[in-house]
């Protein structure tokens, strides 16, 4: 189950924030943090699923997003965001990519 957890704004829109596994082979990254901006927490993992991401759940507050997370996806124009989940408490200095880098990134082949 991926961990994550969600922030709502002042206007009343919400910022979910995931962990989720990386689509990537077992040699890629650990995982990836997605962040979404929607009116509510329901309609960010509608957004998430309608993009082929159908297993995503949101259980709890586990993982809110940080300050600093919530201003990176307000100023991004699609409100859908990711980047490599941090390992272990240690930051990360990647910056965040659209979502559609993530979704056409190209399986390595053996």
């Amino acid at each position: 189950m991926a961990a994550g957890g969600f922030c709502k704004l002042p206007n009343g829109s919400v910022v979910v924030a995931l962990n989720l596994p990386s689509p990537a082979p077992a040699g890629g990254t650990a995982g990836v943090r997605v962040l979404v901006l929607a009116q509510n927490r329901a309609r960010a993992l509608t957004r998430l699923r309608n993009l082929g991401m159908r297993a995503i759940y949101l259980r709890g507050n586990a993982a809110p997003p940080t300050p600093d997370e919530i201003t990176a996806v307000l100023h991004h124009p699609d409100g859908l965001i990711w980047r490599t989940a941090p390992d272990n408490g240690v930051t990360v200095t990647e910056l965040w990519h659209p979502i559609r880098a993530l979704l056409r990134r190209p399986a390595a082949q053996a």
